[in-house]
């Protein structure tokens, strides 16, 4: 999966949360053992630790409101629209780590090409449809009416439709979901032969017939 959290380098730099460094000794800071009070450490064991993806969520919903900052004019949240998301994750391309073939390249349509081609890299249809999930989902942590919520705009789903189709006919690769194989036990038992209650019950009675003549 690619890497779509990346640090903006055509805009001012973007501060990241980072380990304090001490440049001196090029190792961590970390605050001494006596410093820490029993209190902090009852609360550090009790708070839960954020998942994979919490975490990942939190650093996308900070790059997002960075290049937000950094864009020109600068825009706020609420003026956040369809087409913002639309700029982003065409931004983000620069940074993508998948080989996306045109339609001119001889290898379009190749899942695996047998030589190096100069195509551009792009960033995955499943990370940016990942990335808009968890985007969807942080701005309505933050207070975004979910009506309003641009990364749902029908524009961003259009988008990422068209990524998808594109990229499936220049990888090769389909992006369907795999249907599920029906059970073959289930099916065997099926279709075996039902038995035949008319003919069972007649045989019975000729049965019971029988057996009473010869008495």
């Amino acid at each position: 999966m690619d890497i779509v959290s990346e640090p903006i380098t055509k805009n001012p730099p973007i501060t990241f949360e980072t380990p304090i460094i001490n440049s001196s000794t090029s190792s961590m800071i970390t605050p001494s053992s006596s410093a820490i009070s029993p209190a902090t450490t009852a609360d550090s064991v009790s708070t839960p630790t954020p998942s994979r993806y919490e975490n990942q969520k939190r650093r996308d919903w900070n790059t997002f409101c960075q290049y937000l900052r950094n864009h020109r004019p600068p825009l706020s949240l609420p003026m956040c629209s369809g087409a913002h998301v639309l700029e982003f994750l065409r931004y983000l391309d620069q940074f993508g780590k998948t080989k996306i073939h045109n339609q001119t390249c001889p290898f379009f349509g190749l899942p695996n090409p047998p030589a190096p081609c100069p195509c551009p890299l792009r960033q995955a249809w499943g990370s940016l449809d990942a990335l808009i999930g968890r985007l969807r989902a942080a701005y309505e942590e933050h207070g975004g009416r979910p009506e309003a919520n641009p990364f749902g705009a029908r524009a961003v789903r259009l988008y990422l439709r068209e990524v998808r189709d594109f990229q499936a006919k220049a990888r090769g690769v389909s992006y369907e979901k795999k249907r599920k194989r029906p059970n073959n036990n289930n099916n065997s038992n099926n279709n075996k032969p039902k038995p035949n209650m008319n003919a069972m019950l007649i045989a019975s009675s000729a049965a019971s017939s029988t057996t009473t003549t010869t008495s």
